[in-house]
């Protein structure tokens, strides 16, 4: 792997991490209880979606 592969796949990795975070955080109380997600876990729940647990 290249460096600037490496730095592309860290970038898009990290887009992915704010969009997921940014779309946990717009979720509604009513669709995060229905789904059983606790909104102020939100990172926790974002990182581990995007890079693993």
């Amino acid at each position: 792997m290249t460096l600037i592969t490496a730095i592309r796949a860290t970038a898009a990795k990290r887009a992915s991490y704010r969009r997921t975070l940014r779309e946990l955080r717009a979720m509604s109380p009513d669709v995060a209880l229905d789904l059983d997600i606790d909104r102020a876990a939100a990172e926790k729940l974002a990182r581990t979606a995007v890079y693993g647990g």
